[in-house]
């Protein structure tokens, strides 16, 4: 069963204004994300798509891959994409204390500064699942963290859809400003191999260009 939307409504952003949805903008500016990674194979195969694309993303990164494959880690910060906190563990926030919650984060954010990412590091969070309760948001923006949610979703994680499907998603509801997320993991990477070069070829055949949340 479906339990994510794909496009956000106007609804949520206005309900839920504390957190970035979108960044909007006159010229045709979009933002990638990436979550879950580093991961062999999958995120050095977005790396080399991105540039043939001159495009630009943020990588929001699981602490424990990090420390598992640092060398992928700083492939991204070399090739000039920003990183970003998505916790330690891969929490959910629903179903963790806010003690738990922050020690997790904080955690990931000492695996991103151990590899030395430097001003690639940028302090953005991205909750896993989007679920993130009240306390542990406010906890995280009082240590500085922005909290990013999305506009787009590729639906790329879910195994249910055709990579055709993940495509229309999104090509069908970008628009200038967008946040935009796939995910370099594994378990996406079916559609996302189908589905990332024919969106970007199709949004810059647009106009569209492709940039890091600053």
């Amino acid at each position: 069963m479906k339990m994510y939307w794909v496009k956000t409504g106007w609804l949520v952003k206005k309900f839920f204004s504390g957190y970035v949805w979108d960044l909007p903008n006159d010229d045709k500016k979009v933002y990638l994300t990436f979550d879950d990674g580093p991961t062999p194979g999958v995120t050095e195969w977005v790396l080399d798509v991105l540039q043939q694309f001159d495009a630009k993303a943020t990588f929001f990164c699981i602490g424990s891959n990090i420390d598992k494959h640092p060398d992928i880690f700083n492939k991204v910060v070399a090739a000039g994409h920003t990183v970003a906190n998505h916790t330690y563990n891969h929490l959910n926030g629903w179903k963790t204390s806010a003690e738990t919650y922050l020690e997790d984060t904080f955690a990931a954010e000492k695996a991103i500064e151990v590899q030395g990412a430097g001003t690639a590091f940028t302090k953005l969070f991205r909750p896993p699942y989007g679920k993130i309760g009240k306390a542990q948001a406010e906890a995280l923006r009082r240590n500085g963290y922005r909290i990013v949610m999305w506009d787009v979703l590729s639906a790329d994680f879910d195994t249910a859809i055709t990579p055709e499907k993940c495509l229309e998603n999104v090509i069908g509801n970008t628009r200038e400003g967008s946040v935009i997320i796939f995910h370099d993991s594994v378990k996406a990477f079916p559609n996302l191999e189908y589905a990332l070069p024919k969106a970007l070829e199709y949004l810059k055949g647009k106009g569209y260009r492709f940039m890091a949340i600053p």
